[in-house]
C-alpha cells in the first residue's frame, strides 16, 4: 500500500511539472459580465462616471478596444460566451427565459462541461439565463434559477458574501468563477418600483431595502456623456444618469468581488476577464448588429502576463474568443464532436492570451442574430473586417423589432412622442430609417463612425463588398448556418449546389 500511496504521490507530482520542468502554480480564472454595459467607465474615456475599480483593474489589463460580442441579445450572448459557438450554431436562438423558451442544443459541449470533465471546479454567482442545466452545469450555483435575481445580481453584499463561500469551499482544483452582474440592466419593464435602471433598488431609502456596501453615486442628467446614437434629449440624458448609478454599483461590486479574491489568496494564479454581453439599451443598441450594438468592454488581467498591464490593444477580439482562451489558459483541449450528422464542431474563435504577450494582427470580428424575444424575429448576420462593417438584414422588408423591456424607456417613448408630434428627436436618424434598412449595409467606421452613411450601392466599394460578403459566406458555412441561403434560396443539403433559388424576387 505504501508503494502505491508513493506512486500516487509522484503521479500527483509529475502531473504539477510543466515540460518546462517547473512547478506550475494552480490557476483559476474569474469572469465578470456586465448585463447590458457600454463604455461607461473612465478606463473607456468617459470622464463623466466615476468607476475607480474597473480603472484599476484596467491598469492591470490589456484593454481592447475592437471586442465585439457576437449577437446583440442576453441568453443567445451568453450561451456564445460559454460555448464559444454563434447562437445559429449553439442553438440558443432569443431569450431562455418565460414564452421565450430558446434553448442550446443537447449536444453541445460547453465550456462548464468541458471544465467540469478536466477537474476544473465551476460556479456563478448573478443571471445565468441560459440552458438546459445538462449543457450548463455548474458546481456552485447562486442564480435566478434558485434565488432571487436582484439579490445575486445586484446586491453586491449578497454578491460578496457568495463570492467568499464559494472560495472558502474551494478545495485543490482549479476554479472557474463566473459573476454574472444583472446590473446595469433595465428594470422599468419588470421591476418598475426601484427605476429604470433599479437604480433605487438598496439605496436605504422607505421601501427600497438597503445593500450595506454600496455607496450610490448620483448623476445629474447635464453631467453624462450622450453617446453619438443616443438622442440628446432631456429624456435620455435623465435615462443614462439612472445608468451611470447601476453601473457605479456594479464597479463598487467589481471591487468588493476583487477584494475578496485577494484575501482568499488567489490574486496571483487567477486569470480575471471583464466584459459585457451586448449593447446598451437605447435606439441603435442592444438588439442590433451595428458597431454601437455590437462593440463592448474588454479587460484581461493575467498575473502572469505584467508587461503589457495597463496597454491598449487595437487586435479584434470577440465573446466567441473567450471558451477558446480559458480552455488555453487552464491547457484543455477543444474536444472533436458533432452537434448533427457527422459534421465536426470547430471553434472560429481564438486564445486572446497571446495578445497579453505582444500586439496582434487579428482584425475581423463576425456576428450573429436571429432572435430577441420570440417575437422579434428578425435574422442578420455580420462581419467587421478592418474599419468595415458589413450587416446583413435577411428579413429586410419587415420593420426592425422593438422589445418590450426598451419600449417603455423614457428615451424610446420620448422618441415616439417626438416624432408622432413632428418635433425635433435630437437624434442622428428618423424612425423610419431606424425600422425599415437595407438588405446590406457597408459602413467604413474610420470615416463614418456614427454608422449614417450606407456604402453598399456604391460602386467604388464593390470590391470590399465582394471580399466582405465572400468572407461572411464562409463563416457561415464552417459554422453550419441553417440561414446560409435565406433569403431568396432554401438549402437543401443533400443537393449540389446547397442553395436552391426561389425565384422570389429579392
Amino acid at each position: 500500500a505504501a508503494a502505491a500511496m508513493g506512486l500516487w504521490a509522484l503521479a500527483l507530482l509529475l502531473g504539477a511539472l510543466r515540460p518546462g520542468g517547473a512547478s506550475a502554480p494552480a490557476r483559476n480564472v474569474l469572469l465578470l459580465l456586465a448585463d447590458d454595459g457600454g463604455f461607461e467607465s473612465g478606463a473607456y474615456n468617459n470622464s463623466a462616471i466615476q468607476t475607480p475599480n474597473l480603472d484599476a483593474l484596467a491598469r492591470r489589463s490589456v484593454v481592447f478596444q475592437n471586442a465585439f460580442t457576437s449577437v446583440s441579445s442576453c441568453s443567445p450572448s451568453r450561451a456564445s460566451i460559454l460555448t464559444g459557438l454563434p447562437q445559429h450554431q449553439n442553438g440558443m436562438y432569443g431569450l431562455h427565459q418565460d414564452v421565450h423558451h430558446f434553448n442550446s442544443f443537447d449536444g453541445v459541449r460547453s465550456l462548464p462541461r468541458l471544465l467540469s470533465q478536466a477537474r476544473v471546479r465551476t460556479g456563478i454567482i448573478g443571471k445565468k439565463h441560459v440552458g438546459p442545466e445538462a449543457v450548463y452545469p455548474f458546481d456552485f450555483a447562486y442564480t435566478e434559477e434558485n434565488s432571487s435575481v436582484l439579490q445575486v445580481g445586484r446586491n453586491i453584499t449578497q454578491i460578496k458574501a457568495l463570492v467568499r463561500q464559494f472560495l472558502q469551499s474551494q478545495d485543490e482544483r482549479p476554479f472557474f468563477l463566473y459573476v454574472a452582474f444583472h446590473d446595469p440592466h433595465r428594470c422599468g419593464h419588470s421591476q418598475p418600483q426601484y427605476g429604470a435602471f433599479c437604480e433605487k433598488f438598496g439605496n436605504g431609502e422607505s421601501g427600497m431595502g438597503w445593500i450595506p456596501d454600496w455607496k450610490p453615486q448620483l448623476y445629474r442628467p447635464e453631467q453624462v456623456q450622450v453617446p453619438h446614437f443616443v438622442p440628446d434629449t432631456p429624456a435620455a440624458r435623465a435615462d443614462l444618469a439612472a445608468q451611470y448609478t447601476t453601473i457605479g454599483r456594479m464597479d463598487q461590486g467589481i471591487g468588493l468581488v476583487l477584494e475578496e479574491l485577494g484575501h482568499a489568496g488567489f490574486h496571483n494564479s487567477t486569470l480575471v476577464i471583464y466584459t459585457s454581453d451586448n449593447g446598451i439599451p437605447f435606439p441603435s443598441g442592444r438588439t442590433n448588429l451595428y458597431r454601437s450594438g455590437t462593440a463592448e468592454p474588454l479587460l484581461i488581467s493575467s498575473p502572469e502576463h505584467t508587461k503589457r498591464w495597463g496597454q491598449v490593444s487595437q487586435a479584434f477580439a470577440t465573446l466567441l474568443d473567450l471558451t477558446p482562451t480559458i480552455l488555453d489558459w487552464f491547457s484543455i483541449p477543444y474536444p472533436s464532436y458533432s452537434i448533427f450528422g457527422t459534421k465536426r464542431v470547430q471553434l472560429t474563435g481564438k486564445s486572446l492570451l497571446p495578445a497579453l504577450e505582444s500586439e496582434q494582427p487579428w482584425a475581423t470580428a463576425f456576428s450573429s442574430q436571429s432572435h430577441h424575444e420570440v417575437t422579434m424575429y428578425y435574422p442578420m448576420r455580420a462581419i467587421q473586417h478592418q474599419q468595415f462593417r458589413l450587416i446583413h438584414n435577411l428579413n429586410y422588408k419587415m420593420p426592425f423589432p422593438i422589445d418590450q423591456d426598451f419600449y417603455i424607456s423614457p428615451t424610446f417613448q420620448d422618441l415616439l412622442n417626438r416624432t408622432r408630434a413632428g418635433q425635433p428627436t435630437h437624434w442622428n436618424k428618423t424612425l423610419h430609417q431606424y425600422y425599415y434598412r437595407d438588405r446590406w449595409e457597408l459602413f467604413d467606421c474610420s470615416r463614418d463612425p456614427t454608422e449614417s452613411q450606407n456604402l453598399a450601392p456604391d460602386p467604388r466599394y464593390a470590391a470590399i463588398f465582394q471580399l466582405l460578403r465572400t468572407q461572411l459566406l464562409k463563416w457561415q458555412w464552417d459554422t453550419g448556418d441553417p440561414w446560409v441561403c435565406a433569403p431568396d434560396a432554401v438549402l437543401e443539403k443533400k443537393l449540389s449546389p446547397q442553395c436552391r433559388p426561389l425565384h422570389n424576387e429579392l
